[in-house]
């Protein structure tokens, strides 16, 4: 398929050190015939056949959000080619620790894998610790916990080239002149919101961005009505402002849908990181001019080989292991547990009708 890629630097993702507490919980039966694998410290199997039946559960940010139904679309696709059961739970909001109850809940059913886009790295981790003491595989996907409490994260690029990219477009939106610019963010707390935000602020410290002006960063709770009441925010607070980056498909979706519907359209630029199907409208109309994505089913899919994998006894994690995911192709493990889907596709009125998602 005809792509345009971004430049993305290839780098690891930023470790996270966070203090996790002590393990605990149900632990599942050593003599079961699938699911419960090893412990990071054993050593792989390369050679081990992947289990069949495998219990895979995906516990992603919040339910009814049209990019988390994406991802775990894939996963579903790919569970059902590993002939494995396939589970999807979660919360309506996507606040701190809203997932806990539900991690604790796939103890008790003995999931072989659990599947998580984590709302916070911190509160998520003394529950994934139980789930992991109970020989139960935990893999991150889109938003990452510590390292300390999962097996492998699925990263959708690197933070380092998501980063450059949002700092990017911006420049290249707010055009010669330069000008202000805000962050229309999901979370406080969203580990890869900040991760990237962080990453961005670097690139806007470097002598070719001097022209822009990062004048705030708000917060949308990946609520559509609340990202819209945000953005209207932002134009009364900073009339001049150039440019609303928003890294999340929540977000820049209901920037645009204000910015479209105000006065404001043709001189306010939205971009970030989107769903072709939800930014079509806006594309097509002149309010957004360019954004970003990776498909978001191919993040749960190579989730789900990742589970897989290590519930089977092929990995355990460790930088270097080796594994095949499906359609995807094969892939090797990075430092920290980091498996990086690859780099986004940006996306314009001359490319946006060849993509359906």
């Amino acid at each position: 398929m005809f792509r345009h890629r971004l430049a993305v630097t290839i780098s690891a993702a930023t470790a996270l050190t966070l203090a996790v507490a002590g393990c605990g919980g149900t632990t599942k039966d050593s003599n079961a015939n699938s699911g419960g694998g090893t412990q990071a410290s054993a050593t792989a199997d390369p050679n081990a056949a992947l289990k069949e039946g495998l219990k895979i559960a995906y516990l992603p940010k919040q339910l009814n959000n049209p990019y988390s139904d994406v991802e775990t679309s894939g996963g579903e696709e790919a569970v059902k080619e590993l002939k494995g059961e396939y589970k999807k739970v979660g919360p309506n909001d996507a606040s701190a620790s809203s997932q806990v109850s539900y991690i604790n809940t796939l103890i008790q059913q003995q999931q072989d894998v659990i599947v998580i886009a984590a709302n916070d790295p911190n509160a998520v981790c003394p529950s994934l610790n139980q789930a992991r003491a109970a020989k139960i595989k935990v893999v991150t996907f889109d938003s990452d916990a510590s390292k300390d409490c999962r097996d492998a994260f699925i990263n959708q690029a690197t933070t380092q080239g998501i980063g450059e990219s949002l700092a990017k477009m911006a420049l290249e939106q707010a055009g010669a002149s330069g000008g202000e610019i805000a962050v229309l963010s999901a979370t406080p707390n969203a580990t890869n919101q900040n991760a990237w935000i962080d990453v961005m602020k670097k690139e806007l410290a470097k002598p070719e961005y001097s022209k822009l002006k990062l004048v705030k960063v708000a917060y949308g709770n990946d609520d559509d009505q609340k990202s819209f009441q945000e953005a209207q925010g932002l134009m009364q607070s900073f009339p001049n402002l150039k440019v609303i980056v928003a890294p999340t498909t929540v977000g820049i979706a209901a920037g645009a849908r204000y910015i479209g519907s105000s006065s404001y359209k043709g001189k306010v630029a939205v971009t970030g990181l989107g769903l072709p199907n939800q930014m079509r409208q806006y594309v097509k109309d002149g309010t957004v001019k360019k954004f970003a994505l990776w498909n978001p089913a191919d993040i749960g899919y190579l989730a789900a080989y990742a589970g897989a994998a290590l519930a089977s006894g092929k990995i355990t994690g460790a930088e270097g292991d080796k594994f095949s995911a499906g359609k995807l192709g094969d892939y090797t493990i990075g430092k920290d547990g980091e498996i990086v889907l690859g780099p986004p596709t940006e996306f314009t009125a001359d490319n946006i009708d060849k993509f359906n998602f």
